[in-house]
C-alpha cells in the first residue's frame, strides 16, 4: 500500500459518500438512505442506495457496493491509489511523500518506460509518413480524403517496409531488448531475432481518455496479411477496456455516442465535424466497453456496417449496451456500406439527416427477425408475432411493454389486444426458473467461486453473524466466549469480524465505510458492503431468534474446529478440540 491507514481514513473522512455519488448520479432522500438508479447496471426503478451514516452505498439490484474509494474504482476505472489522489485532491488533502516498495517502484517505473516508448514510436511513425519513404502512405490518407489537419490531430503515420527499422531507432534511444518486447512493438524469436511488430503500414496510435499512447493499429499497403493488426495486451493496453478516439469524444458535449466499426470511420466522422465517434479495437463489443461510456454518455447510436456481417456485430452489441444501462438507436448507413463511405458521397448533411433518424434498436431487432419469416404466409405471419410477444417480454414495466406493444402493431397490422393478449399468455407460461436464473444478483454469482471452497450454508452463516453484530452490537457479549473473529474461515469475513470485533470493545459502535477500507479489491469491497445492507428482519419470536442465532454459531464454530482437527497433530490440541465440540452440543444463546 502506498499510503498509511491514517492517511487512507483522513481522505475517506474527508468526503461524505452522498456529496461524491450525488455529483454522478441524481439523489433523492428515502427515510435515513438516500436512492438513486444504480450506475453499474441497467433498471427502471432506483434501488441503489447511498447511507451518510454508514458512508456507504449498495445496490439491492447488482450487489454492487462499497466506500467512497470503491466508488471512484468501479465508475472511473481507477486502481485504488488513484482513487485516493483523486479524493485527496477532492478534499483539499496534499498526500504525504511515501515510500514505495521496490515491486511497485519497478511496476510505476516499467509503466513509465512503456509510454515514453510508444510516444517515441508515435513520433518516429508520423515522422516517416512525412518522409519520402511515406510516399504510399499518404497517397493512402489523399485517396481517403484526409486533409493535413486531420492527419496531425490523429497522430497518423506510417511503418517503413524495414522489418526493424522501430526497433534500431528505439535502440539508439537507449532501450534494451526485455522493454521493448514487453511494448508490444518488437518481436524477438531465436529464427529471426528482434523485428518490428508493424512495418510497411499505415499507423493509427491508439490513446487513453488522458490523451497518453498506449498502443497502436496499423492496415498494411497492398495485399499483405493480415490487413489490420493491433498491439498485443500489454501493461499499458487492453483492447476490452479501451475505445479508439474516445480522448477526443469524451468532450464533444453531444448527448450521445456514436459506435462504428473502424478507425477510417471515427477519423472521416471526426473531420466531418461529427466528434462523437468510437470505435472497439479489432474486437467484439464487450461489457467493459459499455460501462466505460456509461460514464460520458446515457445514449449510444450504432453506425455500423450496412452488410450482413454489420447487421450481426450490432446484434451482439445491443443487449450487451442495453445491460449497461444505456440507450440505442441504430443509424442506417444504405445505399452506402459504411460511414466513410456514406459521407463521402452524400456529405454532412446527409449523415446528419440519418443520424437524427435514427431507428430504435428493439424496433431494428424485429425489423431483422422479421427476415426469418414469410409474412405473406399465414402460418410464418403467426410464428413472427409469437417470436415478437416473447421478445417483448424483456421489457418489465408494463407501460414501456404496452408502447412497443402499439409500436409493433401499427407497424405490423395487428390489433394491439390481440398482440398484448398474446405477450400476457406467453408471460404467464414463463419457466420460473428462468426468470430467477435471469434475475439474480451479479453478487450471488461472484460468490460461486468461494462456494467452490467453502460450503455455501457456512459461508451464509458468517455473513449472517456479521449482520447480526453490525445491527446488534449488543450480541458481542454473548457470543464472545464461544465465537472469537478466528473462527470465521473466510479470509474476507475474518478480516471483517476481526475489526467488527475491535470497534465494538474500543467504541461500543461501528464505522461501515471504515472497514470498507481494509480492502482494495473491488470484488472484496462489495462483498463487504452486502454485510451491512442485509436484513435480520422476518424472526419476530424470542425464542425463534435465539435457536437462530444459537445455530449459527454452532456452524461457524464447528466448521472451524473440523479444520483445526484436521491439521492438528498435537494430542493435547485435539483433545482441546473434542472438549470444544462436546460443549457445543449444549449451547443456548439467550437474548
Amino acid at each position: 500500500m502506498f499510503y498509511s491507514d491514517d492517511v487512507i481514513e483522513e481522505v475517506r473522512s474527508r468526503n461524505d459518500v452522498v456529496d461524491l455519488i450525488g455529483n454522478y448520479i441524481k439523489l433523492t432522500k428515502k427515510g435515513s438512505s438516500y436512492f438513486g438508479l444504480c450506475p453499474f447496471h441497467n433498471e427502471k426503478s432506483p434501488s441503489f442506495s447511498v447511507s451518510r451514516d454508514k458512508q456507504m452505498y449498495y445496490c439491492f439490484g447488482c450487489g454492487a457496493g462499497g466506500n467512497v474509494f470503491t466508488f471512484v474504482m468501479e465508475y472511473e476505472n481507477y486502481t485504488f491509489v488513484e482513487a485516493v489522489k483523486y479524493l485527496a485532491e477532492r478534499a483539499g488533502i496534499k498526500l504525504p511523500e511515501v515510500e514505495v516498495t521496490e515491486e511497485q517502484k519497478r511496476i510505476q517505473n516499467k509503466r513509465q518506460r512503456l509510454l515514453d516508448i510508444q510516444k517515441q514510436a508515435a513520433q518516429y511513425f508520423y515522422y516517416q509518413l512525412k518522409s519520402k519513404n511515406g510516399v504510399n502512405a499518404r497517397a493512402y490518407f489523399e485517396k481517403r480524403r484526409l486533409t493535413k489537419e486531420t492527419i496531425a490531430h490523429f497522430g497518423l503515420g506510417f511503418s517503413n517496409p524495414y522489418s526493424n527499422d522501430l526497433y534500431q531507432f528505439l535502440k539508439s534511444k537507449g532501450y534494451d531488448d526485455q522493454i521493448l518486447k514487453d511494448s508490444g512493438l518488437v518481436t524477438i524469436d531465436e529464427k529471426r531475432g528482434a523485428h518490428d511488430k508493424f512495418w510497411n503500414r499505415v499507423m493509427f496510435p491508439i490513446m487513453d481518455v488522458n490523451n497518453k499512447v498506449i498502443g497502436f493499429g496499423g492496415r498494411v499497403l497492398g495485399e499483405g496479411t493480415p490487413k489490420y493488426l493491433n498491439s498485443p495486451e500489454t501493461l499499458l493496453f487492453d483492447k476490452s477496456r479501451n475505445l479508439y478516439g474516445l480522448n477526443f469524444a469524451r468532450t464533444s458535449r453531444q448527448p450521445f455516442m456514436i459506435i462504428c466499426e473502424g478507425y477510417m470511420d471515427v477519423i472521416a466522422m471526426h473531420q466531418a465535424g461529427f466528434t462523437n465517434a468510437v470505435a472497439s479495437l479489432g474486437t467484439a463489443f464487450t461489457l467493459q466497453h459499455g460501462i466505460l461510456l456509461k460514464r460520458y454518455t446515457e445514449e449510444v447510436r450504432l453506425a455500423y456496417d450496412s452488410d450482413e456481417a454489420g447487421v450481426k456485430a450490432a446484434l451482439r452489441a445491443i443487449p450487451i449496451l442495453r445491460s449497461a444501462g444505456l440507450r440505442i438507436r441504430i443509424i442506417h448507413m444504405n445505399p452506402y456500406k459504411d460511414p466513410d463511405e456514406f459521407i463521402k458521397n452524400l456529405g454532412m448533411e446527409a449523415f446528419q439527416e440519418r443520424i437524427d433518424q435514427a431507428e430504435n434498436s428493439f424496433l431494428f431487432e424485429v425489423s431483422i427477425l422479421e427476415r426469418s419469416y414469410n409474412l405473406s404466409d399465414p402460418d410464418g405471419k403467426t410464428r413472427f408475432f409469437n417470436a415478437v410477444a416473447q421478445r417483448l417480454l424483456e421489457f418489465e414495466q408494463e407501460l414501456e411493454r404496452n408502447n412497443y406493444i402499439e409500436a409493433i402493431a401499427r407497424k405490423y397490422g395487428i390489433a394491439f389486444t390481440d398482440l398484448q393478449k398474446l405477450v400476457n399468455r406467453y408471460g404467464l407460461t414463463l419457466p420460473e426458473q428462468q426468470t430467477m436464473r435471469e434475475e439474480r444478483p451479479a453478487a450471488s454469482r461472484d460468490r460461486d467461486k468461494d462456494s467452490e471452497q467453502y460450503p455455501e450454508a457456512l459461508l451464509a452463516a458468517q455473513k449472517l453473524l456479521l449482520t447480526w453484530l453490525v445491527n446488534d452490537v449488543t450480541l458481542l457479549k454473548k457470543i464472545k466466549p464461544w465465537l472469537d473473529w478466528e473462527d470465521f474461515v473466510h479470509p474476507v469475513y475474518r478480516t471483517v469480524g476481526r475489526a467488527v470485533y475491535e470497534s465494538i470493545e474500543t467504541t461500543g459502535q461501528i464505522v461501515p465505510g471504515q472497514i470498507i477500507n481494509l480492502f482494495q479489491e473491488k470484488e472484496e469491497q462489495k462483498l463487504v458492503a452486502g454485510i451491512f445492507n442485509s436484513d435480520i428482519a422476518g424472526i419476530e419470536d424470542k425464542n425463534a431468534r435465539e435457536k437462530a442465532l444459537t445455530e449459527t454459531v454452532i456452524r461457524i464454530k464447528k466448521y472451524h474446529l473440523e479444520e483445526l482437527t484436521r491439521h492438528t497433530q498435537d494430542l493435547g490440541e485435539l483433545q482441546k478440540i473434542i472438549r470444544m465440540k462436546s460443549d457445543l452440543q449444549n449451547l443456548h444463546i439467550s437474548l
